[in-house]
């Protein structure tokens, strides 16, 4: 894969940028002008998401990923200062806990906080291994002088601003890679990749090819509006699952057969299989129990479209996840063989 390099310093810049669902502007104009840079004319939703016709003629194909992530929201702020938080999608209170925080404020700029269990000193609290609950005893720990909620809302902070987790990207030295938010980033940065290689001229297409980079996939409308009318297949590229029953592993693509939403597409999903065996691309089939995706979405939105769904493995979903750079490969040579 000759744009590997590309495809991974997109991805580390794709998760430097907060983008919490709601809150997508930001990577929004990140995408638009890196795909305008390439030579496209991607354009955005009024909803949100960006779009990019990358080329080809025939037979119009769209591949699908988002770049909205997991987040949280302040419900309120607590007579000691610290924030309690409303999620936005599946955010996991057992995984979240010591995770640094951005609180972005509406008008006000951003401050640094801290999630954690009310009163988290063991030498002081005996409760501190009770069942962590977003609405019971997590809350967020400012990193400010703050001791009251007045002096919390002194600072500007409000009910509704969004907060943002770090994503402790790192990659180590045997190739895996370690972040919040591979879901779905990494797919988004293989996406990318394939638009600089049809860019370059790498890539030549066989049918006419629409990236999408949509938002709110988290919160279940991402792929809902904005389909181009002539789409026939939409794929989408999001991630792939691991865990007890499931063959997959991080170094391959995943191909779903079914998920939590029913059945996908019998012929496309039979045509990557085959196309991953003659390719040698090491992929594993597997059925996903709780899980749906932005094609789904396009489908109960009323488009009349054929749906697949393929993605590297990705293990922790939703938590401190790990895939591996020939996990991301594999994805991308499984959608190079698909578009040409």
């Amino acid at each position: 894969m000759k744009n590997k390099e590309y495809m991974m310093t997109q991805l580390k810049q794709l998760m430097e940028i907060p983008s919490p669902t709601g809150y997508t502007k930001r990577v929004q104009d990140y995408l638009m002008n890196e795909l305008t840079a390439l030579g496209f004319e991607p354009y955005t939703l009024h909803k949100g998401g960006v779009i990019c016709c990358i080329g080809g003629e025939g037979e119009p194909l769209m591949l699908a990923a988002h770049v909205d992530t997991l987040g949280a929201v302040v419900h309120t702020i607590k007579g000691n200062g610290a924030l309690n938080v409303t999620t936005l999608g599946g955010l996991n209170p057992n995984n979240v806990e010591t995770e640094t925080v951005t609180v972005i404020t509406r008008f006000n700029g951003e401050y640094e906080g801290t999630f954690q269990i009310e009163n988290a000193s063991s030498h002081v609290n005996n409760k501190v291994n009770d069942p962590r609950t977003f609405d019971g005893n997590i809350e967020v720990l400012l990193d400010e002088r703050v001791k009251s909620a007045a002096d919390t809302k002194a600072l500007g902070i409000a009910n509704g601003d969004f907060i943002a987790l770090n994503p402790r990207y790192t990659v180590t030295s045997k190739g895996y890679i370690k972040s919040r938010f591979l879901d779905d980033k990494a797919s988004a940065a293989v996406l990318m990749a394939l638009a600089k290689s049809v860019a370059d001229g790498e890539v030549t297409l066989g049918r006419k090819v629409y990236i999408n980079f949509t938002v709110y996939e988290e919160i279940g409308h991402g792929g809902s509006a904005g389909i181009p009318a002539d789409v026939k297949d939409m794929i989408s590229v999001d991630m792939g699952c691991i865990g007890a029953g499931l063959e997959c592993d991080e170094t391959q693509v995943s191909i779903c057969a079914k998920d939590a939403g029913g059945p996908y597409n019998y012929e496309i999903t039979t045509k990557l299989i085959e196309l991953a065996k003659a390719n040698g691309i090491d992929y594993a089939v597997d059925t996903y129990p709780y899980y749906g995706s932005d094609v789904e979405a396009t489908l109960r939105a009323g488009y009349d479209i054929r749906h697949g769904l393929i993605g590297p493995g990705v293990y922790a979903s939703h938590g401190y996840e790990r895939s591996h750079i020939d996990g991301l490969v594999n994805t991308y040579k499984l959608i190079e063989a698909y578009v040409r």
